[in-house]
């Protein structure tokens, strides 16, 4: 008797807790295609690994290393590979030196990037992402790169940034 007066108890409180959910039945669908660029492990990765000294959001004056955009403007012209831009990124990344770099300003106000020693899969990643993808860049780069590009044409110097 005891057991049934249990089951009939648990029974009816079920019953009545379900009763009390007033609220209506949603369902989340979670939709990512293999394109979600938020979810790019280049995007990850370049966020985790570079943004420590190459932030869009640091101060141009408080910098110690150029922002990824300026990376990515003076190492892909119009002509330049996705393959090129990753080869370029693993040579500098295993050896950065002032003779391979093609950023000479950057060099001469930063100094040549200390060797930082990641797998060629996350180079690659990384490159992937900025080749393909419009990535940050902080408020004064345009007329950073404006003043740049007059000094150049000024200088006799028709080069892409």
């Amino acid at each position: 008797m005891k057991t049934k007066f249990f089951a009939l108890l648990v029974l009816a409180a079920m019953i009545s807790s379900c009763k009390n959910n007033s609220k209506p039945e949603t369902k989340t669908i979670d939709i990512k295609t293999s394109n979600d660029v938020a979810d790019h492990p280049g995007k990850k990765l370049m966020e985790t690994y570079c943004y420590a000294c190459h932030d869009a959001t640091t101060s141009h004056d408080n910098r110690i290393a150029p922002p990824m955009i300026a990376i990515k403007t003076h190492y892909i012209s119009d002509n330049t590979t996705k393959e090129e831009f990753t080869n370029d990124m693993l040579l500098w990344m295993k050896k950065p030196s002032e003779e391979i770099s093609k950023m000479p300003g950057a060099v001469e106000r930063f100094g040549v990037m200390p060797v930082m020693v990641f797998p060629d899969r996350v180079i690659k990643q990384i490159s992937e992402y900025m080749y393909d993808n419009d990535i940050a860049q902080p408020e004064w780069f345009e007329e950073h790169l404006r003043q740049q590009q007059g000094r150049r044409k000024g200088m006799g110097m028709n080069k892409n940034l």
